[in-house]
């Protein structure tokens, strides 16, 4: 297997990782994990933190992981993204195909998908176990997303195949993590899949947070108002069975990083699931 294919994710064992954090009296501000008197914003404040967020990181480009020079870009929600996301399928060589790309921002925690990803009669299909009838339907792309129209007559796209949630559950506060999942589950077809990845327990991320930063449980703060929840397999496991999914893979991934300038030793945590809709 070639360099550019390599993924590193065993590089040390988190059970052995839990035991050496919580035996560390420097870190027991992180202990114990209760719920009490969470700090719990509004949407707006959500909401304008992570819009002076986006505005900070415009151009998309966030930070690099060192040891494959790999970078990451920060989700731009802004209708400016948008506009350049367009641009770019319209100079691309995926013209034959430009029809079947649908841009769109919303804040599916606390406003749900827009309904012409899947209409309320075509998820009481899918509650139905009934298959999809509109996954191939033709759709004019000189159209508005806005109305039936714009899909050929029919009443939605009949929902999606896949959901990825990349880094996004963590930055929804954990009493709206929920229903933002129940939101997923509405818009994916009998069989579809959602793919997650996110902070995990004891992340490096998380070990760096002062005492009063932390605002709930495993929920912290940082000095731009915006928010990370750190997840254990588990929590991950109780929030998307319990909206109705089936658990596929779930594991944390343990990746070792070294800073070559200053010659520290990072240890990163994320958790890895798959879950899918039944048919």
């Amino acid at each position: 297997m070639g360099r550019e294919a390599e993924y590193f994710s065993k590089d040390f064992d988190w059970e052995k990782l839990k035991q050496e954090v919580e035996s560390n009296p420097s870190l027991s501000y992180h202990l114990p994990f209760d719920s009490n008197s969470p700090s719990i914003p509004s949407p707006s404040q959500d909401s304008q933190a992570w819009n002076q967020f986006h505005i900070r990181h415009s151009t998309g480009r966030f930070f690099k992981v060192g040891r494959d020079n790999i970078t990451i870009y920060a989700c731009d929600c802004s209708n400016e993204a948008l506009e350049r996301a367009n641009k770019m399928i319209e100079v691309s060589n995926v013209g034959p195909v430009a029809h079947r790309f649908h841009l769109f921002h919303c804040d599916f925690s606390t406003n749900g998908f827009p309904k012409w990803l899947a209409c309320d009669s075509c998820q009481g299909n899918f509650l139905q176990k009934q298959h999809d009838q509109f996954s191939d339907a033709e759709e004019n792309k000189d159209k508005s997303l806005n109305n039936s129209s714009s899909f050929g007559g029919k009443c939605c796209t009949g929902g999606v195949d896949f959901v990825t949630l990349i880094f996004t559950l963590s930055a929804v506060p954990l009493h709206r993590m929920p229903s933002a999942i129940r939101e997923c589950f509405s818009v994916l077809k009998p069989g579809g899949l959602l793919l997650f990845r996110d902070y995990g327990l004891y992340d490096m991320t998380m070990l760096r947070f002062e005492p009063d930063k932390r605002v709930g449980f495993r929920e912290y703060m940082h000095s731009d108002g915006t928010r990370s929840y750190f997840f254990c397999a588990d929590t991950v496991r109780d929030l998307f069975t319990s909206s109705g999914f089936n658990e596929l893979e779930l594991e944390y991934c343990c990746v070792k990083s070294t800073n070559r300038r200053i010659g520290k030793s990072m240890h990163r945590v994320l958790v890895h699931g798959k879950f899918q809709k039944p048919f």
